[in-house]
């Protein structure tokens, strides 16, 4: 594969000025600073919950739980069409508001208000209370006191977010900045085919990120997956990506790719042949009218291009394929050393049964690597906290694990200074 030139100052990781020395992986076993990443960074920044489509009429809802900030929280698309965000708790005796079966599931539906299930009290889709159950029993108790607590939500691109500090630092487009700002311009809004994985992660959230954002291991961990002399190939050449960007807190990582239907038979698998789809998504991909420079995308022109990765900080991800389909993923902490992973995947809904086969090749070899990605995470998480060593060297195409690492002690060490203040 062909190598682009490093940065005039030598390396990436010098050019953005993070520094060469080995780092070390306390935030990742440290109780103490998870307890402290829960208020610097999950109860300040914006964090998103999922898309539009998830809410395609007035009165659709979802719910999502982030457990990291202790809450739940209600997204509905209210009577005028207008997204909102809610604290999913009733404001009577702190009953969670909308559940199913089960307080600690998802849930989503249609309704025109909410019920909690304790008492009977409703709010209508704008958060305000409609109803109390034998109101007259109440002292002095006006209902426009106690309507639901609202949560800042703001939508980007189709993408829903939500900010559960009192008063936001920053609006949304601010805090994206303009690297993450400018995808708003590529095609989302066509792409409405969902399918979705969920996996409870023995480790921190961080290190499934880090696996996410370099691709080093590429060559030796997800080599069975590739036959034998490629994979051989690629190990002894190694792998490299041609373009990183961080701006902010955010971080882009683009690769290169490879036209499949270009390759030797013997060189992918027979099922990948039949169905003319495999990890880069359907071999025909369909056409959706962008151009990649005002889309935000490819930055290094790479020809074939793969995929640009957006890391937004502080869980999410943008996958963006050559191949006209997307991924986002979310790693939703919920302890130390504990969190939850979703994969989601977009495409153009399919308009025939080979188009459908091919979307579905391309979900389950995304399964394959992400299990393969997994795989290694208890075995990293476990070890670190043997605290057997204390530092770890980085290369330069582990740059954005650096900066992601950093970017967490930085939130940390600010929330830490004004809390000191007040």
């Amino acid at each position: 594969m062909a190598r682009w030139p490093k940065p005039p100052e030598g390396s990436w990781t010098e050019h953005f000025g993070l520094g060469t020395e080995p780092i070390s992986y306390e935030d990742s076993i440290s109780p103490e600073f998870y307890e402290l990443e829960r208020e610097a960074i999950f109860k300040r920044a914006w964090l998103n919950v999922g898309r539009v489509e998830q809410l395609p009429r007035n009165g659709s809802y979802f719910t999502k739980e982030i457990a990291v900030a202790r809450t739940s929280v209600v997204v509905v698309r209210d009577k005028e069409g207008q997204v909102r965000a809610f604290h999913n708790v009733c404001r009577h005796r702190g009953n969670k508001l909308v559940w199913t079966d089960y307080p600690q599931e998802e849930s989503n539906g249609v309704c025109r208000q909410f019920v909690c299930k304790y008492h009977g009290w409703r709010y209508d889709l704008d958060g305000s209370l409609s109803f109390v159950q034998q109101e007259q029993e109440f002292f002095n108790l006006d209902k426009d006191d106690y309507g639901l607590v609202p949560v800042h939500c703001e939508v980007w691109a189709g993408f829903i977010f939500v900010n559960l500090a009192k008063e936001p630092e920053q609006n949304l487009r601010d805090f994206l900045g303009p690297v993450v700002s400018k995808l708003e311009n590529y095609p989302f809004h066509l792409q409405s085919e969902r399918r979705f994985y969920r996996a409870t992660v023995k480790s921190n959230w961080k290190l499934y990120m880090d696996a996410f954002q370099e691709f080093y291991h590429a060559p030796v961990l997800h080599a069975k997956q590739t036959p034998p002399d490629w994979s051989i190939a690629a190990q002894q050449a190694g792998f490299e990506a041609p373009a990183y960007t961080i701006d902010g807190p955010h971080r882009v990582v683009s690769t290169a790719g490879v036209h499949p239907w270009n390759l030797e038979p013997n060189m992918l698998k027979p099922m990948e042949l039949i169905t003319r789809s495999g990890l880069f998504g359907p071999w025909d991909a369909p056409d959706l009218g962008y151009e990649q420079k005002d889309a935000g995308i490819n930055p290094a022109g790479c020809d074939p291009w793969g995929l640009d990765s957006f890391q937004i900080f502080p869980n999410f991800v943008i996958l963006v394929w050559g191949q006209s389909w997307y991924l986002t993923y979310h790693y939703w902490p919920t302890s130390h050393n504990t969190h939850v992973f979703e994969g989601t995947l977009y495409f153009v809904p399919p308009k025939n049964a080979h188009e459908r086969v091919a979307q579905e090749i391309a979900s389950v070899s995304f399964k394959e690597y992400g299990l393969q990605d997994a795989n290694t995470l208890e075995a990293t998480q476990t070890m670190l906290e043997s605290r057997v060593l204390e530092r770890f060297p980085l290369n330069d195409q582990e740059v954005l694990c650096r900066h992601l690492h950093q970017v967490a002690a930085d939130w940390v060490d600010d929330y830490k200074k004004q809390h000191a203040e007040v």
